[in-house]
């Protein structure tokens, strides 16, 4: 009898959960869009619900529907920028004394260099500094539009969930970068990470071991660990996501305001 009721429980759990799936990804969408690609080789962006019901009076919030974009944007614009300054840039954060006496290290040398000797490197820089402000207000506010127009209800509950874990690597693109000129700024910034990340219960002074080498005292090995994280780690998992992201948008339509 126990063995009777738990194969029952774990068939309704089954049920359960492809019934969640095929509420929200129903197979008839999937067959016609996978048909219209085999026989016409053609395949059209989804109508919103604008365009499906001849709406006029909603062409304010047309400027709130671009901020995906925007963002996306934004970060093909930090992609070409940053394979730019990697060229140049040097991550190493350990100090090194001066002919003058002071403390230096490569990392902000070859930012300097970037700046004032190679040639549009000021431009290159600014452009990829203001990217990264311009893409996290496009994916906060594109957040803010989702959440107050209710188009993360069913049956796009997933990809809200995708979307504030693309605001969660969002931030912390934007922090990761903030740490590689390794400067004065960069070393407040990392302070305050190793505080943060030794205040983690149960595992903090690995953690911040693990991603700043030390637990007290900051050392030149964080701006070497956190250049990988910013420019392999976050991007592979950035854009996996966007992929899965934009793909949910166009199997489920885009969600305008009724």
């Amino acid at each position: 009898m126990a063995s009777g009721s738990s194969d029952s429980l774990r068939e309704d759990s089954r049920r359960t959960v492809f019934g969640w799936f095929k509420t929200r990804f129903p197979s008839v969408p999937w067959a016609d869009m996978t048909r219209k690609v085999l026989e016409t080789d053609q395949r059209q962006m989804p109508r919103s619900h604008a365009e499906k019901y001849e709406l006029k009076t909603i062409w304010y919030w047309y400027p709130l529907y671009c901020l995906g974009g925007i963002s996306f944007v934004a970060f093909i614009i930090l992609t070409i920028t940053g394979i730019i300054l990697g060229f140049f840039y040097v991550p190493d954060g350990s100090y090194q004394f001066t002919t003058g006496g002071g403390l230096t290290n490569a990392a902000y040398q070859s930012m300097n260099r970037i700046m004032y000797q190679i040639p549009f490197g000021f431009i290159i820089r600014g452009m990829h500094h203001w990217a990264a402000h311009i893409m996290i207000a496009a994916v906060f506010l594109h957040m803010c539009r989702v959440y107050f127009t209710g188009a993360y209800k069913k049956p796009r509950e997933l990809n809200w969930i995708i979307g504030v874990v693309l605001l969660m690597l969002t931030i912390l693109f934007g922090y990761s970068g903030y740490l590689l000129p390794a400067n004065n700024l960069s070393e407040g910034a990392a302070n305050i990470g190793i505080e943060m990340t030794r205040a983690s219960p149960l595992i903090g002074d690995q953690l911040a071991t693990l991603l700043w080498g030390s637990t007290s005292t900051l050392s030149g090995y964080y701006v070497l660990r956190w250049y990988w994280i910013h420019v392999f780690i976050l991007p592979f998992v950035g854009v996996g996501l966007m992929i899965v992201h934009m793909a949910l948008v166009w199997v489920q339509g885009v969600a305008e305001p009724h």
